[in-house]
């Protein structure tokens, strides 16, 4: 199933080319805004679903491309990312040791939404291609032979960055629209093997991450493992899974940034930056392939050295 938020936060299901509401269905779960609903929803959500499917064929139908998309998990409780989680397509002789850190649910944004590349001396602005799982009960000191339990399901996900700032990762990744996620909540049912999927980003239609997410560093099983031993994990929250680096180029003003995991749809955003700064468009890897370690520098603009 694909669950969806549009126009003024109504709960969807996509239903081929038709977003069918199911907001009379799910109405009577406790919730004071879209973010408590949709948790609520996942908590229940073996109870609800025979109700939904019911509804399918007689509900409110409305083609897709006729709504607005909102983001699917208006405001998780918490998003857990894994960092340097790739084998970077076997350039790396190890995994990394494992690590995380924590990104601001206030980051959210969705389809067609702006990131905005606000007026600070980062060196560059990079977006992370990532496969996330959404959280669908209380986990807490998970197993890895026990993971799949509580995974409710995936969306895409980009992971925002502002490289250089001096203290680190807070303002380097928790910053306002640095978290686009969408279009929609596909439940696990529908995906064979999240362990084996294509993961692509686009930037203004030229291809810069192509990798699969068999080459991650440490699975799935052990991502939820390694977060739910940390904190309590609830239903609704969010551990993207990281991001082979090898692709990442720099976002800037005016970019139309799009990102599909297979079997999630397409999620496409909007870049602005009122600075109007410009760097080169060369990936990472074809910095090295160059012998250039290292991003592109600034070329333009305030802050450029």
């Amino acid at each position: 199933m694909k669950l969806l938020y549009f126009d003024d936060f109504r709960l969807g299901v996509l239903d081929g080319d038709d977003v069918v509401d199911v907001m009379p269905v799910v109405e009577d779960i406790p919730h004071i805004g879209p973010h408590d609903l949709i948790n609520g929803l996942i908590e229940r959500f073996d109870e609800y679903r025979p109700r939904i499917e019911a509804a399918l064929p007689s509900g409110n139908r409305t083609p897709v491309s006729q709504v607005r998309i909102r983001p699917p998990l208006p405001s998780p409780t918490n998003i857990d990312c894994m960092a340097v989680n790739y084998m970077e397509n076997g350039t790396r002789s190890e995994p990394a040791l494992i690590n995380g850190f924590h990104k601001s649910p206030s980051a959210v944004i969705g389809q067609d939404d702006t990131m905005v590349l606000g007026d600070v001396p980062a060196s560059i602005f990079e977006g992370e291609a990532e496969l996330a799982l959404v959280i669908g009960k209380r986990a807490s000191n998970v197993s890895a032979a026990d993971a799949q339990d509580y995974i409710f399901g995936y969306v895409n996900f980009i992971d925002g960055s502002a490289r250089g700032l001096t203290s680190g990762f807070f303002q380097m990744k928790s910053r306002e629209t640095y978290a686009p996620i969408g279009p929609y909540i596909v439940t696990k049912d529908e995906i064979d093997d999240a362990q084996n999927l294509p993961v692509q980003l686009w930037v203004n239609g030229d291809l810069k991450q192509d990798f699969n997410t068999n080459d991650m560093a440490h699975n799935i099983p052990r991502c939820v493992e390694f977060m739910s031993a940390i904190h309590t994990l609830h239903p609704g929250d969010l551990i993207p899974t990281g991001t082979n680096h090898r692709g990442l180029n720099a976002f800037q003003n005016g970019d139309v940034v799009e990102l599909e995991v297979g079997g999630l749809g397409r999620l496409r955003i909007n870049v602005s930056d009122d600075l109007k700064r410009t760097w080169g468009r060369e990936t990472r890897l074809e910095l090295q392939e160059q012998g250039i370690e290292g991003t592109t520098p600034q070329l333009t603009g305030k802050y450029a050295p």
